[in-house]
């Protein structure tokens, strides 16, 4: 149904009660109709806490939220009763749409009555709108659209007398999703929509939104899903530039035209010209350093003639002296200035520090891993794979078919019940873990990465992970995206010959996930991901190099 509506933030912000931190600052943008804007930002960034201020569940400290009449919304964690089955849960969302097609029953029964001209028109009236409704709203194809939502997302083989406690916590989200997409509603709010959907569901998705003809704003880390739908993205990261030098770029809020591609060209844009600023300036800052530093004798090289008189001689002194005063002052002064409103260097890309000789020549002749009929219970196998030295193997597969069970068997926690698995003592393993395993809640995130990587490795800002006031703060407030930027830096700090990486992009912002590939791309080591990220399986296939291998696991 087309709508003439905005979806619109001005000047929003919020902190939550007792906080110390602001979540949100002046945030300002606008979603018209029939466009998508993705919502981006690292977890804790405060996607999740502007999606509920939309959806009336808090409310802003200062600014207004515009929303249409009928804005459907859903968040990432749904509150559906489990005692229900799913069948309440499609007729409710499509009984408004069942009610024009009761009410074009009544009207066309009454069309045939007797009555008053007058009551007559009236009735033709109300017919006529009510049928122009159902056209417009697809009444008569309601049922067809109902199989074809549930097909798309999935679920066309779950009975819906099934009672949500009997589903999975991804089948109950999807019919969450399911019954939104089938109500008419102005407007859609979506908190990460793509979890718990396959490839064939994100198509779907996809297709749902560029047809849906009102403003849609959506929260994701899903960068393929982004690519393909989003018409402008609005990144709750700052610091794309520092303050009072790029400029705005710096703020919360930033909206960028196009689509994820158009967003990293943007940035990259933005980076380089940060890059250029900076270079100017120290070289600025040479040449002024080197102006304060002169004397007299480094402006006036020549000696005074023996047959100058003394007074000419004072002449020329007193002028030299007041001539380098006067550039010294100027030089001093200008440095002073330019100390005040220095423009920082860029932060560092994310790049493989301290990298053994070893590492490309890990055992040579001897295959980095070699896993022939592996087998863990109900959780892998049977999978054989062989991995030489400086290969990248990326594993695939649907949830439950035994990706991070394989990453577990190669880092030695678990034990294969079947079949061989033979990787050289000589090889180093680590694994960045797909959950959050930290304990340390209470001490600094400096002082816990300090303590796990070898003295002289460059710190967490230096790495360009964090900047020194988040690295100060104890672990436990920091957000899930935060934590995992602490793992992460240990593994880039002091890489394995063997790296295991278990959805590496998980919980990262989607400028951090581009540095973590590339990074991975120039890594001379041994690699194993796994990973459901459409963006990263895409890439790979792409990859010229020569190092990348496929392997897709069943479920």
């Amino acid at each position: 149904m087309a709508s003439p509506h905005h979806l619109k933030i001005d000047g929003v912000s919020f902190t939550y009660p007792g906080g110390v931190r602001r979540v949100l600052t002046d945030l300002t943008f606008a979603v018209p109709s029939g466009q998508v804007t993705g919502l981006i930002g690292e977890n804790g960034a405060g996607k999740s806490t502007l999606l509920e201020l939309i959806a009336g569940v808090l409310v802003p400290d200062v600014g207004t939220v515009t929303t249409p009449p009928t804005t459907g919304f859903i968040a990432q964690e749904t509150q559906l009763p489990f005692s229900s089955p799913a069948a309440p849960l499609i007729d409710a969302a499509v009984a408004e749409l069942r009610a024009v097609e009761t009410r074009i029953s009544e009207l066309s029964l009454r069309l045939g009555e007797d009555s008053s001209p007058a009551e007559a028109d009236e009735v033709a009236r109300d017919f006529d709108a009510a049928l122009a409704r159902a056209e417009q709203s697809g009444v008569w194809e309601l049922d067809s659209r109902i199989a074809s939502v549930l097909a798309g997302l999935g679920l066309a083989d779950v009975p819906l007398e099934t009672t949500l406690g009997e589903m999975s916590g991804g089948q109950r989200r999807r019919f969450a999703l399911a019954a939104l997409l089938l109500r008419p509603v102005d407007a859609l709010v979506l908190d990460e929509p793509t979890n718990h959907l396959d490839d064939a569901g994100v198509d779907f998705l996809i297709a749902e939104l560029q047809d849906f003809p009102g403003p849609a704003l959506v929260a994701s880390h899903d960068r393929f899903f982004l690519d393909a739908v989003a018409d402008s993205l609005v990144d709750l990261d700052p610091g794309l530039g520092p303050e009072g030098g790029v400029g705005e770029a710096t703020r919360q809020g930033t909206q960028f035209t196009g689509a994820f591609t158009d967003y990293l060209a943007a940035r990259e844009t933005t980076r380089r010209r940060w890059a250029e600023l900076h270079a100017a300036q120290e070289h600025e800052r040479a040449r002024l350093e080197k102006a304060a530093g002169q004397g007299e004798n480094d402006i006036f090289h020549s000696s005074t003639p023996k047959s100058e008189s003394r007074i000419s001689q004072k002449f020329y002194a007193d002028r030299a002296a007041k001539t380098v005063g006067n550039r010294l002052r100027s030089a001093r002064s200008r440095l002073e200035a330019l100390e005040r409103a220095a423009i920082p260097a860029p932060p560092a890309r994310l790049r493989f520090h301290g990298i053994p000789e070893h590492v490309t020549l890990a055992v040579l002749g001897e295959p980095a891993v070699v896993a022939r009929d592996l087998v863990v219970t109900d959780r892998l196998g049977p999978l054989t794979v062989t991995v030489q030295p400086g290969q990248h193997l990326l594993v695939e597969g649907p949830n439950g078919a035994g990706k991070s069970t394989f990453l577990a068997t190669l880092e030695g926690r678990l034990t294969p019940d079947e079949g061989l698995l033979r990787i050289p003592e000589e090889i180093t393993v680590a694994r960045l873990s797909q959950d959050d395993e930290w304990v340390e809640l209470d001490t600094p995130a400096a002082e816990i990465f300090a303590a796990r990587v070898p003295s002289g490795s460059p710190d967490l800002r230096e790495m360009g992970l964090m900047n020194e006031e988040t690295a100060a703060r104890p672990l436990g407030e920091l957000s899930l995206g935060q934590r995992r930027r602490v793992s992460l830096g240990i593994i880039l700090a002091s890489p394995p010959d063997l790296l295991l990486l278990d959805e590496p992009t998980n919980h990262l912002s989607l400028a951090l996930a581009e540095e973590l590939e590339q990074a991975l791309a120039d890594f001379p080591g041994t690699v194993v991901i796994a990973t459901h990220d459409r963006w990263i399986r895409r890439r790979w296939q792409q990859r010229t190099d020569g190092r990348a291998r496929l392997v897709t696991l069943e479920r």
